[in-house]
């Protein structure tokens, strides 16, 4: 290992101890309003369970770090912006957690992309024997950047997979909802029984929307809003049936049986589409690696013999 390296891997050591003193010295670390005046206040009262978080919502990972990162994540959002778009992922998740635990996460997920790429870089120039000071610069840029935007591609996949799993479980849902009101159960009664039955993520969110209920809220709002976070049309038809049927005093009973049916049909559907879409799918391997290596193999004595007379 040459000086050269030696001195620049010092340099930076140095660099970063020497910011980490600058950022954690007492002016740049004032504490804020709310955390001065919190020891002042007493005697708060206590918020009713039925409004209160879950527990798997409390304590987030970036109150329990450290309140230092608040001003990283706070710059990250205002750089990255497009905070009403995670909010309605968030929703649509049905997660307890808010848009600057998804911006901690990111900053996160940037600092492992950014060291990654700094190591990366370190390792090109131990095996090229030349510094690389900017390539290693331009990598640790890159693992950054694709750290930060990683994490909320991430998080598009998961509301991709819960909307599938949603879609999977729905003609179940509908088809013992229908059931069950026909037996002479409640609307209310009838979500109750069927979500802990079904569970999984619709049964999941059919059970906060009667913790809602239990709250206070009307079982018509409650419904809209597992309709609006969901952003499946299907789902959205089916509440929409419930909540006209509830208001206008439709028998319900009917009103399900003709949803249940329309989400078979639907069903039907979808998997047809999906069963096309696999069928294209599967053609790839067989024209872009079976087909060429076919015809390669039936084409090479010819093109071996040409080689040997021209010879």
């Amino acid at each position: 290992m040459s000086l050269t390296i030696v001195g620049a891997a010092l340099g930076f050591v140095a660099a970063v101890g020497l910011l980490l003193i600058i950022f954690g010295s007492p002016p740049m670390r004032r504490p804020s309003l709310a955390d001065r005046i919190a020891p002042f206040v007493r005697g708060q009262t206590q918020p009713s369970r039925l409004l209160a978080v879950p527990q798997r919502q409390r304590g987030s990972l970036r109150q329990r770090i450290s309140p230092r990162t608040r001003s990283a994540v706070e710059l990250l959002d205002k750089w990255v912006g497009g905070s009403g778009s995670v909010r309605r992922r968030l929703d649509a998740l049905d997660d307890g957690r808010s848009i600057e635990d998804i911006r901690f996460e990111q900053v996160i997920w940037g600092a492992l992309g950014l060291a990654g790429g700094a190591a990366l870089g370190v390792l090109i120039t131990l095996l090229s024997g030349q510094v690389q000071i900017a390539s290693a610069l331009l990598l640790a840029a890159a693992g950054a950047v694709g750290g930060v935007l990683g994490r909320d591609w991430w998080l598009t996949v998961q509301v991709r997979k819960r909307d599938e799993r949603i879609i999977a479980e729905f003609p179940v849902v509908a088809e013992l909802l229908a059931l069950v009101v026909t037996a002479g159960e409640s609307p209310q009664g009838a979500l109750a029984r069927v979500a802990h039955l079904v569970g999984g993520e619709l049964g999941r969110s059919l059970e906060s929307a009667l913790a809602d209920t239990r709250a206070g809220m009307p079982i018509t709002d409650a419904l809209e809003k597992v309709a609006r976070a969901s952003n499946l049309e299907p789902l959205s038809r089916f509440i929409d049936g419930i909540v006209i049927a509830l208001e206008r005093g439709t028998p319900l009973a009917e009103v399900l049986r003709a949803q249940a049916a329309d989400v078979r049909e639907q069903s039907k559907r979808h998997l047809l589409e999906r069963g096309a879409r696999n069928e294209l799918s599967m053609m790839i391997p067989v024209v872009f690696l079976l087909l060429p290596t076919t015809v390669i193999l039936a084409m090479f004595p010819g093109l071996f013999s040409i080689v040997q007379l021209s010879q």
